[in-house]
Formats: structure tokens, sequence, C-alpha cells
């Protein structure tokens, strides 16, 4: 039979020590991934910011073509132009803002924490009798 070295008060030291560990890495993870995640939310923000700049050019745009309809009665030429360019830059802000939510969503938060977490619980319900 082996002869065990160790006492009852050295493998708890170990496993708190352990357990500190753990959790020191946990603590550190989170950290980087929410940096991580912080930037990716910083370039989805930027591209709503775009969309809704461009969403008030293009009411802008519509208010001025309205004004000129009203004014003009129906003077296609004047107008007109006012009102494709309020569509226009209206279809970019919608295409921008689309691709802002897209990038919002496009990825699970903090997924490696999450994974760690898990198989770190399975861990120490293997370590627990």
């Amino acid at each position: 039979m082996p002869e065990y070295d160790n006492s009852i008060a050295d493998v708890l030291k170990r496993a708190l020590q352990d357990a500190q560990d753990l959790v020191r890495g946990e603590v550190a993870l989170a950290k980087a991934e929410m940096r991580e995640e912080m930037r990716r939310l910083g370039a989805g923000m930027a591209a709503l910011a775009v969309a809704a700049v461009a969403a008030l050019v293009a009411i802008v745009f519509l208010l001025a073509a309205a004004a000129w309809a009203l004014a003009a009665i129906l003077s296609w030429p004047v107008w007109a132009g006012y009102a494709i360019v309020g569509a226009v830059v209206l279809l970019i802000a919608i295409v921008v803002g689309l691709m802002g939510r897209s990038r919002l969503a496009a990825q699970p938060h903090m997924p490696r924490t999450v994974e760690t977490m898990k198989e770190n619980m399975e861990w120490m319900r293997a370590r627990t009798p």
C-alpha cells in the first residue's frame, strides 16, 4: 500500500489554491472577452449612428422637396430632383442601419467564457466526491 504524505490540510490548501486560480483565470478571460465585445459593439453603434445621420439628411431633403412641390404646385423639374436625392439617401440609411443591426446580432455574447465556465463546472463536479 502506498504511503500518503499529504495531510487533509495540504489537500484542502491545494484545492483552495486551484479554485482561486480558476476564478482568477475566469475573471481574466471575462475581461478580455468584454473588451473584444465592446470593440464589436462600437463598430455596430458607429454604423447605426451613420444610418441616423443619413436618415436625418433624407428627411431634410424630402421635406425640402415637399416644400418646393407646394410652392411650385407640381412643377416637376424643381422638386423632383430633391425627392429623388432624398429617396436615395433614405435607401442608404436603411442599408447602413441593417448592416449595423446585423453586426450587433451576428455573434453570441462571450462564447469562450460561457464554454470555459461549463468545462470548469464539469471539472469541479468530477473532483468532488
